[in-house]
């Protein structure tokens, strides 16, 4: 069974940037849809962003314009790239699939936390 180790979280002003990735231990070419999702404390996790095999992108509307994510099948990783965050974005971000999640691919996350 394929699994994600996600990394390149930090802590980071608001305004700024980071680049995620996520490693996946299998080939991802075969899986379609692959997501970011995130969860903040207190809160349920949810969809940040999709992308297909093909390259085709989906975006929540609260980081639309400010992320965006990418994939690479012969590698199999997939990335976030985020601009001007907000401290609304702090949460620990993840990688699985998309829409119905691997439950014992989720990873450790990585922790994103936007604080002046």
């Amino acid at each position: 069974q394929v699994q994600f180790v996600e990394s390149g979280g930090g802590l980071v002003q608001p305004g700024g940037s980071l680049t995620l990735s996520c490693a996946a231990s299998g080939r991802i070419s075969s899986i379609n849809l692959m997501g970011w999702y995130r969860q903040a404390p207190g809160k349920q996790r949810e969809l940040v962003a999709r992308i297909s095999k093909g390259g085709s992108t989906n975006y929540a509307d609260f980081v639309k314009g400010r992320f965006t994510i990418s994939r690479d099948n012969a590698k199999n990783t997939v990335h976030l790239q985020m601009n001007s965050l907000n401290p609304e974005d702090t949460a620990v971000y993840y990688c699985n699939v998309f829409p119905r999640p691997v439950t014992g691919a989720w990873g450790q996350g990585t922790q994103v936390t936007v604080s002046s």
